[in-house]
């Protein structure tokens, strides 16, 4: 191994141990009489090359027990408060996730009656130790360093937490402008986890199989109901034609879901009666400002699917009066489930132009249910309508399956803040989690980036 070599391997070092004095040893010393100096062992100096190698080029590397931080900084809490949103809402982070939380050395705080909407009980959260896991109330929960809560609570839940403590949730800065000056004007940090995303662009924190299945599922549920005869599972009707716009991350799990019907046993079952399947177009966005071509798929469309994550999401993708030369019995699919805001300049609408903002108490909506009147804006053009399934939370309609995948990934961000430096060491020009992360810290984040 070169001089030069080892310098490397000594800068990456500090950043994986954060220990400073070992930087400073490394850049006087940058040789292995400065391995020699640090490790005070002949045997040491012969094993160093390929411990430091290990720590540098493997993330689970263990760091031997003599070269373990022995000054450990402050305690970092974190507090889990309940969501208190609709009925529909159960979902809770699991109990062995909270496990592994006190396992990194965090003092968590559960709101009382954490994860009962999911069946759990207290006792299946509890540990004992100095760093065990507590009930108390609502305001405590939120009055903790961290606050980690999936969905974005409402103002006078932010009005629990103190100045400096940082809120981790599905904040979508891009589309809620005024959560990103609201939570600024509150001296408060954030991580907004649907911005965590890595090198390649790519989100870390992700549920795009089950909103695509979910999704996809529900909304063949409808056409059930509003398909001619001889029916959906009538083995004289033509293929079902489903066109889905967007052909990204989200529509890549959509094509898959598509073509068997959202449903495996459905779709095992209609094949071995060879009742005719799925012929699905793919469109990607850019090919939507061609009006010709739209209308001309859109005329014969049973199921149309909107994945699209949109640059300007005060355009919509399908106008409303597009929706009006689509057959009676069609179904909309809003997987998108960009908010509707007409009270901002400029204002943020659906992508399916005039369908109806769907939550977990009610998520499908036929052309006379009394929603449209309710979720949808006066300044937002609704006079041709469909069957619609649109929901915010698709994961959710799974809650256990949901938060199970949630926790594993969420599981790593949180073992980097709680690392020595806590928030502090969430960096462009860190590690790969600490790279991810600082992409969607509030303190870092610009409208376009």
């Amino acid at each position: 191994m070169s001089t030069l070599a080892c310098i490397q391997v000594g800068r990456i070092i500090c950043h994986r141990t954060r220990l400073p004095h070992h930087e400073v040893l490394f850049e006087l010393t940058p040789t292995f009489v400065g391995i020699t100096f640090l490790f005070h062992s002949a045997q040491q100096v012969e094993t160093a090359p390929a411990q430091l190698l290990g720590w540098c080029l493997h993330p689970c590397y263990n760091e031997p027990s003599h070269m373990k931080q022995k000054h450990a900084s402050p305690t970092l809490s974190i507090g889990l408060p309940q969501m208190h949103l609709e009925a529909g809402e159960r979902r809770a982070f699991l109990p062995q996730f909270v496990t592994s939380l006190r396992k990194l050395r965090l003092s968590v705080v559960l709101e009382h009656g954490y994860g009962g909407t999911m069946g759990f009980a207290e006792s299946e959260y509890r540990t004992t130790g100095k760093n065990g896991v507590r009930f108390s109330s609502e305001e405590e929960a939120y009055a903790q360093d961290i606050v980690l809560v999936l969905r974005y609570p409402a103002a006078e839940k932010l009005d629990m937490m103190r100045p400096g403590a940082c809120l981790i949730s599905m904040i979508h800065y891009p589309t809620r402008p005024d959560r990103v000056a609201d939570l600024r004007r509150r001296e408060l940090e954030a991580i907004s986890l649907d911005s965590v995303i890595d090198d390649s662009g790519r989100r870390v924190v992700e549920n795009l199989r089950a909103v695509a299945w979910n999704g996809v599922e529900t909304a063949f549920n409808v056409l059930k109901e509003t398909y001619p005869a001889p029916g959906l599972e009538g083995p004289e009707r033509s293929p079902i034609r489903v066109m889905l716009v967007g052909a990204g991350a989200l529509g890549s799990h959509v094509v898959q879901a598509a073509i068997r019907y959202g449903d495996l046993a459905l779709w095992d079952r209609l094949a071995k009666q060879n009742i005719p399947g799925v012929q699905l177009t793919v469109v990607d966005y850019d090919l939507t400002s061609n009006e010709a071509f739209m209308l001309e798929h859109l005329r014969h469309t049973d199921l149309l699917i909107d994945a699209t994550q949109r640059p300007d999401p005060s355009q919509v993708v399908i106008p409303n009066r597009w929706i009006g030369e689509m057959p009676r019995h069609a179904v909309l699919l809003d997987l998108a489930v960009d908010p509707y805001d007409c009270e901002h300049e400029p204002r943020m609408v659906k992508g399916i132009e005039g369908i109806p903002h769907g939550n977990l108490d009610q998520y499908t909506f036929m052309p006379d249910d009394p929603a449209w009147e309710s979720t949808v804006p006066d300044c937002v053009d609704s006079a041709n309508r469909r069957a619609t399934a649109a929901c915010y939370s698709w994961p959710a309609l799974r809650p256990q399956q949901c938060m199970q995948v949630y926790g594993q990934q969420i599981r790593s961000l949180l073992r980097n803040i709680a690392h020595p430096g806590g928030l502090g060491s969430i960096r462009l020009d860190g590690r790969y989690f600490q790279r991810a992360m600082a992409r969607a810290l509030l303190s870092k984040w610009q409208p376009n980036q």
